[in-house]
Parts: structure tokens; C-alpha cells; sequence
């Protein structure tokens, strides 16, 4: 009797945990189910209505405190405006958010990602994009896409050379140039070849951040397009080459930057056994007077760093004659994004006219706009062009001349070369 009243007491929790389980599995399978629903990118109404309600895990880089307030401040927006949350995960390497995503889908969960919204830059998005990973096209269908005027812009389609098709959307973008003390440096180089002459005779005052940290590989890009391209007998095919993957061209095209880099190393600063480690420490050396000669790559750092009592009042900025890196950053929606309907919603809201006049004149956010100048108010427009004369502006036909990213593998392939040559503090002779 014991027994038989033991083998109903287990059926009954055998049949009670079944039906718990299939409850929870219909529940599941209809959240699942209607993120399987098709989306219609050209009915902005319906996809406005569908986010209402939907919570967005943007992943972005969180290393910046003003950049974190002005998210922070656009989630209050996308709330107040369309009843969609935004929360900013906030990344230390974009990497990271790539690599999750990789895992999830390989793993099968191709509906109920971690990341709705991930900013993404050109090796990133180029994996991704290989791997089908991410959803679209999408980003043209955005109202607000006509405002960054594409067909005149044409880096707007394109992430290091990679074309975009509608799988990103322009958010922001930068533009590499060098600043300087004015008080120490008169007439600043402006080649690369002018540069190599300038610290061979001021040693101990000029330096870059150590690869793979981003500017520093930056600038490493920047000489290796103007050295590759004024070595060459056509610029053009040049050009070209550099467009495409890194393997076949790699050691011809490099060369003039390893025997650049070779030259001036001894007279970096320290003698090239230190670097620093961002853009914040070659900054702060600038201040200080360890060095003369600076880089960032955003157009309006030098003006907002002078705001912040960051850089002195005479500090100046300019590009090189030949042009300047320029890259745009993107956004994009992973194929398993949950709240596909928010993210784009969030988009749109990041091309905004409003969104981009306060990240562009924000004196501690120094951030370039991507929307053509004429789609700002009359009024934006005014202040805009009061900002950039302001101290240690760039001049703003100076930034016209534009240089493009080479294809994303150049990236990895100039930092592990870097770091094989100078990693252990001395340059070395290739694989000697």
C-alpha cells in the first residue's frame, strides 16, 4: 500500500512538473514565435508602435564618463518620447559583445539574444557581416538616414572599406589630427616625412600609444596610407590594394612604415622603451611638457580638452597636407536581437538633428556630427560654426581632406607586426 501511495504521489509531481514545463515552454515559444514575425523596415508607424514597450541593451563602449552621460540622457529621451528602455552595457572592448553573440548563435539561440544594439567599427562588422550574424538591411529605411546625405558621402555606406548595405547605421564619426604647444613649436610638420625629420632633431618629444591600443594603431594606419601611396609609382593602384585584404600586400606596402618607425624610435620619448597607453596619457604629456607633438582622433578633442582645463589656451591643431584617417562609427541590430523594432527606433534617434547638435557642441564630449551641415536648424547651424572657431578648433577646410581606413585586416596585421618589431621595448629587424 506504502509503495502504490509512494508511485501516485510521483505521478502526480511527474504530471504536475509536465505541466509546469509545457506552461512555461508555450509561454517561450509565443515570445519566440513573434519575434519570428517578419518586420516591415518601410512601415515606420508599425515598427514605432512595436517598440513601445520593448527594453534595448545597447553595447557600447563605457570608457567614457561624458560619453556615458549623453547615453545616459538619450535613454531618458527614447523613455519619455517612445516608451522604449534603453540600458547601455557598457563595454571595455567591442570584442567582447562580438565574441557573445558568435557563442549565442552557435549555441542556437538565435531569437533571445543578450544585445539588441551593438556599436560596431570595421573589423568587427566585417566578421559579423561574413558570418551572417546580424540583422537586415535595415538602416536606410530610418527617416532620419536621408539626413546623413549618403549618395554625397559615401563613407556613410562604408566601414573601413567595407559596404555597409543597410546592415549599419552612421552614429558619429572621427577624423585623425595632430595638435601642439605653440609656445614650444612654431611651425608644426605636416608630413610624414616632414614629421620622421622633426623628432629625429627634437628627440624625447613625440611618442604614440603602444599597439593594439587604438590610436596608437590609428596613427600607425595613418603613415602607412601616405607612405605607401608617396612611395609608390601609382597612387591609384596603391589605393586600391589597400582597399582589399592585407595578405598578398601586406610586406611591399608596409615596408615604408616599419623603416619609418625604425628611424625614428631611438628619439621617441623615454627612447621608445615606454609608451603610453591611450589617448588620455598623451594628452596629459602634452600638458606637462614631456612632449611637443600630439595626436587624437576626434576633430573637437583639442577645444573640449581646453575647456576642461586639459590642454593650455595656445594649443593648436591641424591635419597633414596629404589628408586625414576619417572613419565613421556604426550601429548595428544582431540577428537575434529580441527588441529589433527598439534598436532601430534608437537609431533613428541617434540621427537625429537634436541628438547630433548637443554631441557636437558638448564642450566635454568633442563628437563629430555624421548629418549634413545644411539638415541642421538655421540656428543649429550658427553655433555650430561659432564652435568651430573656437580655441584650438581645426580648420574646417583643413578636415575636408579625408583619408579612407584601409580593408579591416590591415588592423590586425599592422599590430602584430608592430608588436613583433617593438613589444619588447627595442625595434628589431623583421625575423631577425
Amino acid at each position: 500500500m506504502g509503495n502504490s501511495s509512494a508511485r501516485a504521489q510521483s505521478a502526480k509531481t511527474t504530471l504536475l512538473v509536465a505541466c509546469s514545463t509545457f506552461f512555461w515552454f508555450s509561454i517561450l515559444f509565443s515570445v519566440n514565435a513573434s519575434s519570428q514575425q517578419p518586420i516591415d523596415i518601410d512601415n515606420w508607424q508599425k515598427i514605432t508602435d512595436d517598440a513601445r514597450g520593448q527594453r534595448v541593451y545597447f553595447h557600447a563602449w563605457g570608457g567614457d564618463t561624458e560619453l556615458n552621460a549623453h547615453l545616459t540622457w538619450i535613454a531618458q529621451e527614447m523613455l519619455s518620447r517612445f516608451g522604449v528602455e534603453l540600458i547601455h552595457v557598457k563595454l571595455a572592448d567591442t570584442s567582447s559583445a562580438v565574441t557573445r553573440l558568435i557563442a549565442e548563435n552557435t549555441a542556437g539561440n538565435v531569437e533571445r539574444g543578450s544585445a539588441d544594439l551593438i556599436w560596431l567599427n570595421g573589423e568587427n562588422f566585417s566578421a559579423l557581416k561574413r558570418a551572417d550574424l546580424l540583422f537586415g538591411p535595415w538602416a536606410e529605411a530610418q527617416p532620419n538616414f536621408a539626413l546623413v546625405d549618403a549618395d554625397r558621402y559615401p563613407e556613410m555606406r562604408q566601414d573601413f572599406g567595407v559596404k555597409t548595405e543597410g546592415f549599419e547605421s552612421p552614429w558619429t564619426r572621427s577624423q585623425l589630427i595632430f595638435y601642439y604647444d605653440s609656445e614650444r613649436l612654431s611651425e608644426p610638420p605636416r608630413t610624414a616625412d616632414a614629421l620622421k625629420n622633426w623628432i629625429k632633431a627634437h628627440p624625447g618629444e613625440f611618442t604614440y600609444p603602444r599597439p593594439p591600443a587604438f590610436l596608437g594603431t590609428t596613427f600607425l594606419k595613418q603613415l602607412l596610407v601616405e607612405l605607401a601611396v608617396t612611395s609608390s609609382q601609382s597612387s591609384a593602384e596603391t589605393e586600391a590594394a589597400l582597399s582589399l585584404p592585407a595578405s598578398a600586400a601586406f610586406d611591399a606596402l608596409s615596408a615604408p612604415l616599419w623603416a619609418f618607425l625604425d628611424e625614428i624610435h631611438a628619439s621617441l620619448l623615454r627612447e621608445g622603451r615606454h609608451f603610453p597607453q591611450s589617448g588620455t596619457q598623451l594628452r596629459a604629456a602634452l600638458y606637462d611638457r614631456e612632449i611637443s607633438l600630439a595626436f587624437a582622433f576626434s576633430p573637437n578633442e583639442v577645444v573640449s580638452s581646453i575647456s576642461r582645463n586639459e590642454l593650455a589656451a595656445n594649443t593648436k591643431s591641424y591635419v597633414f597636407d596629404s589628408g586625414t584617417l576619417s572613419n565613421v562609427s556604426f550601429v548595428a541590430i544582431p540577428n537575434n536581437a529580441p527588441s529589433k523594432q527598439g534598436a532601430m527606433l534608437v537609431s533613428n534617434f541617434l540621427l537625429s538633428p537634436e541628438v547630433q547638435f548637443g554631441a557636437a557642441t558638448n564642450t566635454k564630449l568633442a563628437s563629430e556630427p555624421v548629418i549634413a551641415f545644411e539638415n541642421f536648424t538655421p540656428e543649429q547651424q550658427a553655433a555650430l560654426l561659432v564652435n568651430a572657431k573656437a580655441p584650438g578648433a581645426v580648420v574646417p577646410t583643413e578636415l575636408a581632406r579625408k583619408i579612407q581606413e584601409p580593408h579591416p585586416s590591415w588592423t590586425r596585421a599592422i599590430e602584430r607586426e608592430w608588436l613583433k618589431r617593438y613589444g619588447g621595448g627595442a625595434p628589431s629587424k623583421g625575423d631577425e
